[in-house]
């Protein structure tokens, strides 16, 4: 991994010369998977705080950055599922895709975060939320999920669930860049930890988790002590705006959902790397 030497910007070291080979039209660029993260929030002392987990060092794609639980979609996530709160066709104008589509990008988001986190958006019927996760049984099926043994649609249908798709709110959407190896096609969510639940170190790619207020975050990011990359931190900086976690569904209802994705232009010797409307992570990479 590497960064600019100024914060805790993270890119891989082999960007400059993927970057000079897909300049050169010699780098066909990799499809990127669809994704999803979710950045839960609850209210601390001192504001609302974000859930986030560190990524091991020894993982291909951002190791030792901090990170959302979240991962990528399963086909298996477009099955028929039990749908609280606006229905496919709605979250498929939101996200702008198919509705099949909206609903697999949605279902991994409260997948994802039940894997990793231990927290789960679903509940009997669309207007409650499970209270408890915890427990042996509810750890078999979290074990089960991750290691693809049991869709989410079985899932639920075996306990009854309902998906609460109206607990979350999209927030944002990055593409990584054409000449990273490994693409995703990531949609950003916001949701509140629901009452009784409560967050825990379930992955297996991730070597810590802290509850952090999002200004903490972004200033261990600035001084180079949290390696981040672009969104993590420009979503931080957003959250930090918040008075109270309650805030985050509401303000997510106007965000811009239009895709980010990196930009390298030559600059002589320099590779620019930059991503439209977020100035600060313009990088140049001299050319060697």
């Amino acid at each position: 991994m590497a960064n600019n030497g100024r914060n805790g910007q993270w890119y891989p070291a082999s960007w400059p010369e993927r970057i000079r080979a897909h300049q050169r039209g010699e780098l066909t660029p990799v499809e990127p998977k669809r994704a999803a993260t979710v950045m839960l929030l609850r209210d601390g002392a001192e504001g609302p705080q974000v859930h986030m987990i560190r990524r091991r060092t020894s993982m291909a794609f951002a190791g030792g950055a901090y990170a959302y639980p979240g991962g990528a979609v399963d086909p298996r996530d477009e099955a028929e599922i039990r749908f609280g709160g606006p229905d496919r066709a709605w979250w498929a104008g939101r996200l702008g895709v198919s509705p099949a589509e909206a609903q697999a990008i949605v279902c991994a988001a409260v997948r994802e975060t039940f894997e990793e986190a231990g927290v789960l958006l679903a509940g009997p019927d669309a207007e409650s939320v499970v209270a408890d996760t915890t427990g042996e049984d509810w750890e078999a099926d979290r074990r089960a999920l991750v290691a693809r043994e049991l869709s989410f649609a079985d899932f639920l249908a075996r306990r009854d669930l309902v998906l609460r798709g109206d607990l979350l709110g999209a927030w944002a959407r990055w593409v990584t860049p054409e000449f990273e190896e490994r693409r995703y096609d990531t949609w950003f969510f916001a949701a509140v930890l629901p009452k009784g639940q409560r967050t825990r170190n379930a992955s297996s790619e991730a070597d810590r988790t802290v509850w952090t207020t999002p200004a903490e975050a972004a200033a261990g990011y600035d001084r180079g002590e949290l390696l981040m990359m672009p969104p993590t931190i420009a979503t931080l900086r957003d959250l930090a705006v918040l008075g109270s976690a309650d805030e985050a569904l509401p303000a997510a209802a106007g965000r811009d959902l239009t895709p980010v994705l990196a930009r390298a232009t030559l600059d002589g010797e320099e590779i620019v790397l930059s991503w439209p409307g977020h100035e600060e992570f313009e990088k140049r990479i001299f050319r060697v």
